[in-house]
């Protein structure tokens, strides 16, 4: 391999380790969070209102800023440091933060405002108790306060990466969700999921503050500016667009997931948010620390055209994804519900409760791999400046996943099965589609990126998968009787080691890298 493409290679996997460990420690945190809040609230009507306050402030901030403002920032940024034109990228991030905060601030007061006649018509009308519709709406108020202070956050993780910096941004979560463990651990018990909403406020604010240090190492300079003429804000405008389309259809996805699961049971939204959590846990840690560990090398490549880099450097990661999800999904299968008892099962989460989220979690499960893939698939598409392609495969896919929904969930009924797990089916499906449609239009762009490398890495891991899930299956049925900690541990433990013996012995490159990496690790040490 050239020297250019092992530099490569080696700039995305040292802040991929960077950040996984970060987000690592961020999602065990949020596991904690998790089951801290299943330990006070379970699958109340209490906690079902407040993950319906949630949908508004959450799509305000994914479209507005959040995913779509760094896809679009970072490469925009990224190009005026190349230059290099270091006044004019700063002033570029004084206009887009100005306009992101008047845009922001004005759409949550406008929210606050008509915040009743959105939950009670939009957002979740099946909520039959009115103390919850209004327990819903004072929340949702709260909560709209960190839709604006994250925006800030967001953008000034996209410079702190753009200048390969990864340290800060990757801690931030870790203070965020802290805050709300606080918040559930210690205002909880008086004030309810009141003190939820207090904790994602206080975690919003220390999410901000960890990032400030790391700008006045780079010379930030702000600008009161306003202008719209600028030609570094029409570009990130220009690349927002379909991107912002893209995220409205995800989070839509979720309000339509919030409506549908306000008619069914008590504690099915819940359900289906625990389940949702767990599921996305190993995405979290893998997919998305790589993701965004890759996107600044993978725009820096495309910006230089240095296409056969870029290839290697989008293979690598794509192949590192999939060693890693396909065991976690089927672990996630084998192994949920002794897993979802030992997090959650106490105080207020019961049995009952463990079943509702073990439904969800198995279905949700099978979208996995495709999740962690769309991942990577959609940050090469923003390094080529391609953003309109994820947006119709985002919005196919947000429509696809609306007729599942309604289709499986009556199936699922009519067959005397819960009905929510209707709803976690149909998101996997819909998100499996939006991965072969990424990976079949991707070839056609600049670069002719192409996934076919991919294949004989696959064939490998999924006979790793498939054997490790006859030997996770064998040490259950001899351990029934064992304590749910001792189940969840063996099982875990044998299938990791059989999946990493059968996969080094196929010749799988990844179990090998990472034996190398602890020798390394070991001489240095010594």
């Amino acid at each position: 391999m050239p020297k250019v493409k092992q530099a490569s290679m080696q700039t995305i996997a040292q802040a991929a380790t960077l950040v996984m460990v970060f987000f690592a420690l961020s999602r065990a945190l949020g596991l904690a969070r998790d089951v801290v809040i299943a330990g006070q609230f379970g699958t109340s009507w209490q906690y079902d209102a407040y993950l319906a306050a949630f949908r508004l402030p959450d799509f305000l901030f994914y479209v507005i800023s959040g995913g779509a403002l760094g896809s679009a920032f970072i490469p925009t940024f990224t190009g005026y440091l190349a230059k290099p034109d270091i006044d004019g990228a700063w002033r570029l991030v004084s206009l887009v933060l100005n306009w992101l905060i008047i845009i922001l601030a004005g759409s949550s007061i406008v929210a606050a405002i008509f915040a009743p006649a959105l939950v009670d018509t939009v957002i979740a009308p099946g909520f039959s108790n009115p103390a919850q519709t209004a327990l819903t709406v004072e929340l949702m108020r709260m909560l709209l306060i960190s839709t604006v202070i994250f925006a800030v956050s967001g953008l000034l993780m996209g410079i702190l990466n753009a200048h390969q910096h990864f340290l800060l941004p990757a801690l931030s979560p870790v203070v965020y969700n802290l805050a709300i463990i606080g918040g559930a651990w210690f205002l909880g018990p008086r004030w309810g999921v009141r003190g939820l909403a207090i904790g994602v406020v206080a975690g919003a604010v220390g999410h901000l503050a960890v990032q400030i240090p790391g700008l006045r190492r780079y010379g930030w300079r702000y600008s009161p500016l306003l202008t719209l003429n600028h030609p570094g804000l029409r570009e990130v405008a220009r690349l927002m667009g379909p991107r912002m389309l893209g995220l409205a259809a995800i989070q839509l996805n979720f309000g339509w997931d919030t409506f549908l699961a306000s008619w069914l049971s008590q504690g099915s939204l819940a359900g289906l948010d625990y389940g949702r959590r767990l599921m996305l846990l190993p995405q979290g840690i893998i997919a998305q620390a790589v993701a965004a560990a890759a996107f600044p090398t993978f725009s820096a490549l495309a910006a230089k055209e240095a296409w056969d880099e870029l290839q290697t450097a989008f293979i690598a990661t794509l192949r590192s994804v999939l060693y890693i999800t396909i065991p976690a999904t089927i672990g996630l299968l084998a192994l949920g519900r002794p897993i979802i008892r030992l997090l959650y099962e106490r105080n207020a989460f019961d049995a009952a409760s463990t079943q509702t989220t073990v439904w969800a979690l198995w279905f949700y499960t099978l979208g996995l791999v495709a999740h962690s893939m769309v991942e990577i698939l959609t940050r090469a598409f923003y390094a080529l400046h391609n953003t309109k392609t994820p947006v119709l495969a985002g919005m196919a896919s947000m429509g696809l996943n609306m007729v599942l929904s309604v289709a499986l969930l009556n199936l699922f009924a009519a067959a005397s099965l819960p009905s929510h797990g209707g709803i976690a089916l149909a998101s996997s499906v819909a998100v499996g589609v939006e991965m072969v449609w990424l990976m079949a239009v991707l070839r056609r762009l600049p670069g002719r990126l192409s996934v076919r490398p991919l294949g004989k890495p696959l064939l490998k891991a999924l006979a790793g998968g498939a054997i490790m899930l006859v030997a996770i299956e064998i040490v259950a049925a001899q351990m029934q009787a064992a304590p749910v900690a001792a189940q969840v541990f063996a099982g875990v433990s044998v299938g990791a080691i059989t999946y990493g013996a059968v996969t080094f012995g196929l010749g799988s490159e990844e179990p090998r890298l990472l034996v190398r990496r602890a020798k390394s690790c070991l001489q240095r040490a010594g």
